[in-house]
């Protein structure tokens, strides 16, 4: 009999889970009691930070971050953590400048991570180099990672190409991520096959269960080759989180004999049974909408991630355009087609569903340009998967349109952590918060402040911003 496969798990239901269901809003407290059953399960890893979890710790939750990575790597002593960064954009939203990726890749793997998953949004493998080579300076393990999408321009040739240029730039792993929950059984198999003749390293695949394919998806992955898969434990799994834990295990190590997980079965449970009561909560607070839990073929249809879907109808609610929902949706792809079909995965998910509202609402396209939009056409964003054409430049940038970048965009910014310093030198208790601060300066400002005024019983509330506090 042929020697059984092991399929490894990453665990999401530290980040991503309940970032796609309940707008990342776990709190580290109702984390903790988890953490050493997580610990004991078997997984590959457990994916705990990064993405939106930083801003929402900051502005929603009054957390501190890095306190919470240093919580998660207290109690889990046996498990690699795992983060998910945004290349040259870390966990914000613009750009920054190398020395501020080299000392946020060290911040983050003395804390406690060991994995950092970087992606960028468009794809541009230039901005994937600083956060790579600073990966692994300081000892941790780089996984490079593609954003899938589809369009006319995106071929499997295209994706492959891009998984050997970012293995040849040294990443110890290599990632498919398919954040609208796009990939199908059969293309994904095909793909699958394809990078793992050509790539020696590592492949994991991380979906959506949007769709309503992530679980087949994740089946024929494994046929495939595929080395690790990542899931969330069933309270907060499927709709716009991944495919649930448990029965993808079960199926596994009930393959006849062709897979195994090495995941404990019984502490599965354990850990289900903790997290089962929060869901039910949250689903009675209106903090899960059960709109988020179903199959959204939408996201088939126009390529919408289920995140950019709830954007999508805060924004036209604001605006008081719901009846424009399905014209929205329609203008989504030809948005993205006149950007150069760029993934849709923050932040061009973002600057692109916005552009997609402003055209309907407005009446026409193209009246009102955020800046986001035009930082794109600029190319401050980096290389789109098509070049813009001059004709649309020229549309959105006027004459501007003729200073367009085509160098990697970080080269044009001058190192700003000292900037950093000198700008947040008044609210610094650890070195940490430099970095908060120069991510989020208005949510920060305003944690710091809070948390000066809880360490010093006074109401937060009557501070002026540039108030400090000192001890009575």
């Amino acid at each position: 009999m042929a020697e059984k496969r092991k399929i490894g798990f990453t665990e999401t239901i530290l980040r991503d889970a309940h970032q796609s269901l309940i707008a990342t809003r776990m709190t580290t407290e109702e984390m903790v009691p988890a953490l050493e059953i997580l610990d004991a399960v078997g997984y590959n890893a457990l994916e705990c930070w990064g993405g939106a979890t930083f801003d929402a710790s900051v502005r929603f939750l009054h957390e501190d971050p890095w306190e919470r990575l240093r919580t998660f790597r207290k109690h889990v002593k046996n498990t690699k953590l795992q983060m998910l960064l945004r290349g040259q954009n870390l966990l914000g939203y613009r750009h920054y400048a190398d020395d501020m990726v080299d000392e946020f890749v060290n911040k983050s793997i003395a804390n406690g991570i060991d994995i950092i998953r970087i992606f960028d949004a468009f794809n541009d493998v230039r901005n994937l180099e600083a956060a790579i080579k600073a990966c692994k300076k300081y000892g941790g393990h780089a996984q490079g990672t593609i954003s899938y999408t589809l369009s006319p321009v995106h071929t499997p040739e295209m994706f492959i190409k891009l998984i050997k240029q970012i293995a040849e730039m040294g990443a110890d792993s290599v990632c498919i991520k398919d954040m609208a929950g796009l990939l199908d059984p059969y293309g994904t198999y095909d793909l699958v096959k394809a990078i793992k003749s050509e790539v020696k390293i590592p492949l994991e695949l991380h979906t959506h269960a949007t769709s309503g394919l992530g679980s087949m998806t994740y089946m024929k992955a494994a046929e495939a080759g595929v080395d690790i898969i990542d899931t969330a434990l069933s309270p907060f799994a499927e709709g716009t989180s991944q495919p649930p834990t448990e029965p993808m295990v079960y199926a596994f190590d009930h393959s006849g004999g062709q897979f195994e997980t090495g995941l404990s079965m019984e502490k599965l449970n354990e850990a289900t049974e903790y997290f089962r009561p929060l869901r039910e909560a949250d689903i009675a607070s209106g903090l899960m909408d059960t709109k988020l839990l179903g199959v959204d073929i939408n996201t088939l249809i126009y390529q919408v991630p289920g995140g950019m879907l709830s954007n999508l109808v805060s924004q036209l609610k604001q605006a008081n355009a719901m009846d424009k929902f399905e014209d929205v949706l329609k203008e989504v792809p030809r948005v993205r087609e006149d950007l150069g079909y760029p993934p849709l995965v923050t932040p061009s998910s973002q600057i692109v569903g916005t552009q997609a509202v402003l055209n309907i609402v407005t009446g026409e396209r193209y009246k009102m340009v955020p800046n986001e939009f035009k930082d794109v056409v600029r190319g401050k964003y980096g290389a789109t998967t098509v070049p813009i054409s001059d004709e649309f430049a020229k549309k959105i940038l006027g004459d501007e349109a003729k200073d367009r970048i085509t160098h990697r965009p970080a080269d044009d910014l001058a190192p700003e952590l000292d900037k950093a310093k000198e700008e947040f030198a008044e609210y610094i208790e650890q070195p940490e918060d430099i970095l908060t601060g120069a991510m989020f300066p208005g949510p920060a400002v305003e944690f710091f402040k809070w948390r000066q005024a809880q360490k010093y019983g006074i109401d937060s509330t009557l501070l002026d911003e540039k108030d400090q506090v000192y001890p009575v």
